[in-house]
């Protein structure tokens, strides 16, 4: 019998995966004057029309470090993608949303193109998988007693 070659593990495969879609995400947006953390905080604004900024905080705390977010979220507004009808509120402005669902149209092709060749339910069982993978090392890091930012 022939012997495989080892398989790289799943920490290498998810840093590769998130460089490479942060790289290309990045690149793609730039014209817009968003980054892909920049997207991440429109996606949660736009889903929830209650929006606040602990709420997106909340959302996108495994996405970066809460300075960073908070500093995204405030360059959106400036920016004229969002707007706070609220003290801690956000909301997309009438041009934030013109502008966001154009975006989203880039930005559905890419994920097309990302996931060429991948069937949907292999795509569902690789995110339940990853997510039980999370789930099972944040309780043996929370276990164990070790301090950090929790994402």
């Amino acid at each position: 019998m022939e012997q495989q070659p080892p398989t790289k593990p799943v920490g290498y495969w998810l840093n590769r995966t998130d460089a490479a879609l942060t790289r290309y995400l990045d690149g793609m947006l730039a014209a817009d004057g968003l980054t892909r953390l920049g997207w991440q905080v429109l996606n949660a604004i736009a889903d929830d029309p209650e929006a606040t900024d602990a709420a997106v905080l909340a959302v996108l705390a495994a996405n970066g470090e809460a300075t960073g977010l908070a500093g995204t979220v405030e360059s959106l507004v400036t920016g004229g993608w969002a707007a706070r009808p609220a003290p801690g509120r956000l909301a997309l402005t009438d041009e934030g949303r013109a502008r966001f669902a154009r975006v989203a149209v880039r930005a559905g092709a890419f994920r097309k193109r990302v996931t060429a060749g991948v069937p949907d339910e292999e795509y569902r069982i690789a995110v339940a998988v990853l997510e039980r993978i999370a789930h099972n090392a944040e309780a043996a890091a929370d276990a164990a007693g070790y301090a950090g930012v929790r994402r």
